[in-house]
């Protein structure tokens, strides 16, 4: 089968294009990080190339977001240069009824939480797979961590009831090293009883640089999925 017929490429193409349709000219964009993300970062090139976008400067989440915008023509900024973010585009791992978040699969849940944060409208965009009754059902909370932190990290974690594992690289010896030059735990709990809580707990653990859980950011959520072989949208 070929890409242009695989129904999920095609969903997550069409949740990316939906996302980049909602972003306006003169607006600076936070640009986030995943698969589904980069074609909202291709489709918003697309938009720039037609001329149907002008005056926009993306914040992006990651080298991999920096790299995406720079290989689609979109002009970056930092959060030094401006005032303000209008919109931010950015995947998920797990989204809950009440919008909150895991974020993290990709090690850049600190970088995302910041530009996702300041953003006045942020999108999230995934595939229905991504949408769950409780937050940590299928997804462990990923956790940065200064690297001489690890031990006594792991140990306080641990004291919460988490079960923490050094996420390790694949295709590369040892582990994963964030862009901020940290590594990265994934905890799994049996039950987030109250994310908001848990992740303000997690963050005053010294050492923690900041975690995967996302609460009350999140302004729109928009769901992909594959209806009879056909990529449905919906809105959250």
């Amino acid at each position: 089968m070929s890409a242009e017929q695989d129904p999920v490429k095609l969903m997550k193409q069409e949740v990316g294009r939906a996302a980049a349709a909602r972003v306006q000219s003169g607006t600076i964009v936070g640009l986030g990080t995943g698969s589904t993300t980069a074609y909202a970062i291709e489709f918003l090139g697309d938009r720039i190339k037609k001329g149907e976008l002008k005056d926009i400067k993306g914040i992006p989440t990651s080298f991999q977001a920096s790299v995406l915008a720079k290989q689609y023509g979109i002009p970056l900024t930092t959060l030094d240069e401006v005032d303000r973010i209008d919109i931010a585009i950015d995947g998920a791992d797990e989204v809950d009824p009440q919008h909150n978040l895991i974020k993290g699969g990709g090690a850049a849940h600190t970088r995302e939480k910041i530009v996702d944060a300041l953003a006045e409208q942020f999108i999230v965009v995934v595939d229905s797979s991504k949408i769950v009754d409780r937050l940590g059902s299928t997804f462990p909370v990923p956790v940065e961590v200064i690297p001489l932190a690890m031990t006594p990290v792991m140990r306080a974690i641990e004291k919460l009831g988490g079960k923490p594992e050094l996420r390790m690289g694949v295709k590369k010896a040892g582990p994963v090293i964030t862009d901020q030059g940290n590594m990265v735990i994934d905890v799994k709990f049996d039950s987030i009883d109250n994310p908001g809580e848990l992740e303000k707990t997690l963050n005053n653990i010294p050492g923690v640089l900041e975690n995967g859980l996302f609460v009350g950011v999140t302004d729109l959520v928009l769901v992909g999925e594959v209806v009879d072989g056909k990529p449905v949208i919906r809105e959250l």
